[in-house]
């Protein structure tokens, strides 16, 4: 008789590559093809994917599951990083614009990881705030196609801005990895 734990069974839905997170018939991200050509496009379909990455990593669960936080002591959760990136995303409007930042969408510092609760009305907001601040930035850098242009008080490059909103992106979906194979053991890139 096997040692009972509490750490979940490792486990992927894919079954044509075992370490994917989903068979590539399924895979939203899934781009047959040549890529897009040129700088901007390209940049634009990274930060897309990295986007339905976090939103893959986090379906499929409870408010309980998405509110956990899985590595102890950090008070990350995927819920949190819904949270966080909803943020980030309003915060980097204000790096872009002359006119007075925009107010924190969670109140204080760290309060979109803090304040959590496994809540579906809690999931639902975390969710429509993330995709009406992604949706706001993405306006507000369509009206600047020009990727050497710089904007607001920082001075900041619209290549500046993309690069590192996928890398802000890229980096959470790595934190989305560990804490959903902690909540249920699925795994997969």
């Amino acid at each position: 008789m096997g040692r009972m734990t509490d750490t979940p069974a490792r486990w992927t839905q894919a079954t044509v590559h075992p370490d994917m997170w989903t068979d590539p018939d399924d895979d939203p991200r899934n781009n047959e093809g040549p890529g897009p050509d040129g700088e901007l496009p390209t940049l634009k379909e990274v930060l897309r994917d990295y986007r339905l990455t976090l939103l893959m990593k986090c379906e499929g669960l409870t408010p309980e599951q998405l509110a956990r936080r899985s590595v102890p002591p950090s008070t990350m959760s995927l819920l949190g990083l819904v949270r966080h990136l909803a943020e980030a995303e309003r915060d980097w409007r204000n790096w872009i614009s002359d006119g007075e930042p925009l107010p924190k969408l969670y109140g204080r510092r760290d309060a979109d990881f803090d304040e959590t609760v496994g809540e579906q009305a809690a999931v639902a907001a975390a969710y429509a705030d993330l995709e009406r601040e992604q949706a706001a930035t993405d306006v507000a850098l369509d009206a600047h196609p020009d990727l050497g242009e710089r904007l607001g008080r920082e001075n900041v490059a619209v290549r500046e801005l993309l690069v590192h909103r996928i890398e802000e992106y890229a980096r959470h979906c790595g934190h989305a990895d560990l804490l959903r194979e902690c909540v249920d053991g699925r795994v997969g890139q």
